[in-house]
């Protein structure tokens, strides 16, 4: 299993960084290789992607969280994964975003793209990717302010 540390600082105050990035069916729109994703409720997700050339799909779980503070998670079917994407506030307009993630890539080709970095490149320029978002906008798409701890909602 690899681990994958990222940070960003985001133009944008923590709140809206947040709310943005509960809107999962829009990370589509700034990920790259998620083809779509869709909200089964409150504490669960269904991902599709493209990796390594061929299609995956898994679910996940968010075993945790705290508006404006932190989004965990755990894969529960399909590709295994789990992690955690905190915002931190910088001040009222700048936030840093830091995102862990434990991958475990599945066979030899998404192996060897794990040991060439490209994992760990891909989820640096989808963070980016979704700094340009949502600095571009100035304000999320959506929100969902409720709080998930460990086996409630």
């Amino acid at each position: 299993m690899s681990q994958i540390i990222e940070t960003i600082d985001v133009n944008v105050p923590a709140r809206v960084a947040y709310d943005q990035w509960t809107q999962f069916e829009e990370y589509p729109k700034f990920m790259d290789g998620i083809d779509a994703v869709y909200q089964i409720d409150d504490r669960h997700i269904e991902w599709h992607a493209g990796i390594a050339g061929k299609p995956e799909s898994w679910r996940a779980e968010i075993t945790e969280q705290l508006p404006d503070k932190r989004i965990a998670w755990t894969s529960t079917e399909g590709a295994r994964n789990a992690g955690v994407v905190t915002f931190h506030r910088i001040d009222d307009e700048n936030t840093r975003i830091a995102l862990q993630m434990d991958v475990e890539p599945d066979g030899t080709v998404e192996s060897i793209g794990d040991a060439l970095g490209l994992v760990q490149r891909r989820t640096a320029g989808d963070l980016e990717n979704f700094k340009a978002f949502i600095e571009e906008r100035g304000t999320p798409t959506g929100a969902w302010r409720g709080t998930v701890e460990q086996d409630r909602v």
